[in-house]
């Protein structure tokens, strides 16, 4: 099945998002344009326009109202989803690496990187309260002095996030007092990417290390490891099948030493309780820098470094193998 290309950025691309329905799609790249597209047909609905620098990060809250993007020129921004007008800025000291709305819509946090003498920074805003975007004080700030944090999440209910670090530890905060409620460290190198399943009970997160692992949300209990011979930059959790996709790939700087099958640049799939790859998707010319489900199951997307983001629709058979399975 050929898969949908979206030719809609000039750099290579750093995260891709589903909306909660699905129909949307957002993807964001180290070019400072953030686009959103019709996930059932390709279609470039709109861009939003305003960042200055390498856009990191985007989320959509629960009703596609707003967006939030995060970006290396030092902001956070809020935008509405329908007009593509900008809403908030919130201007920080360092770039901002990772951001999320929490489940109702109405608190946002984002992680600010470690550089220029600046320390990582977990905020939080609380969105009804227009006063702390305007006076840029967000009600809580945790720093995190010892490693900066490359990914992070919100947990279930909004109650905490679940932050991975470049050092390979995850943390949980609570959103409430700030405090850390738990540390685990599972991985050996950087946590590049953390996505939670459908009903958030469980994340995977993927690493430098070559593996992606599943975790409990709540316990951070190590359940599944899921071993490739590469990077992985990213991986998702099927919202109806117990499978995972990761996407990787070498650095981007040592690519050109080698030729592309070498380089290994497929989506991999894995079986969730198993453990077991069962198959591989080509297409990309670099490293895959993002990966996502789609909300219903019966598609995936990827992100790569060459720019392009691809839409695949899964085979009627993907379904029958997986009920006869």
């Amino acid at each position: 099945q050929k898969p949908i290309l979206l030719q809609g950025h000039e750099r290579s691309i750093t995260q891709i998002k589903y909306n909660r329905e699905g129909d949307l799609l957002f993807t964001v790249a180290k070019d400072p344009i953030v686009n959103v597209w019709y996930s059932v047909n390709g279609e470039r609905l709109g861009t939003y326009n305003g960042h200055t620098g390498a856009v990191w990060c985007v989320d959509a809250d629960w009703d596609t109202r707003h967006v939030l993007t995060g970006s290396a020129d030092n902001s956070c921004r809020l935008w509405d989803c329908e007009t593509g007008k900008q809403l908030a800025l919130v201007k920080t000291s360092s770039a901002v690496r990772t951001c999320g709305f929490d489940f109702g819509g109405n608190i946002i946090m984002f992680s600010t990187d470690k550089q220029m003498g600046y320390q990582c920074f977990v905020s939080f805003f609380d969105l009804r309260d227009p006063s702390q975007i305007e006076n840029n004080e967000p009600y809580m700030k945790i720093p995190c002095s010892d490693s900066k944090i490359t990914s992070a999440v919100w947990g279930p209910l909004g109650e905490f996030i679940i932050a991975g670090h470049e050092n390979g530890e995850l943390n949980q905060f609570s959103a409430k007092s700030g405090e850390q409620l738990s540390n685990v460290k599972e991985h050996t190198k950087q946590i590049n990417d953390i996505q939670t399943s459908r009903d958030m009970t469980m994340f995977i997160t993927a690493s430098k290390d070559n593996t992606a692992k599943l975790f409990d949300c709540t316990t951070l209990e190590h359940l599944k490891t899921f071993r490739t011979e590469r990077p992985v930059n990213s991986a998702a959790l099927s919202p109806i099948f117990d499978h995972v996709v990761l996407g990787g790939g070498q650095e981007a700087m040592d690519v050109t030493t080698t030729s592309t099958r070498i380089g290994k640049f497929e989506a991999r799939f894995f079986h969730l309780a198993f453990e077991e790859e069962f198959g591989r998707v080509k297409g990309h010319f670099g490293p895959i820098n993002s990966v996502a489900f789609h909300p219903d199951g019966k598609s995936y997307s990827s992100g790569g470094e060459d720019g392009y983001v691809r839409i695949h629709y899964f085979d009627p058979q993907y379904f029958e193998f997986e009920f006869e399975a």
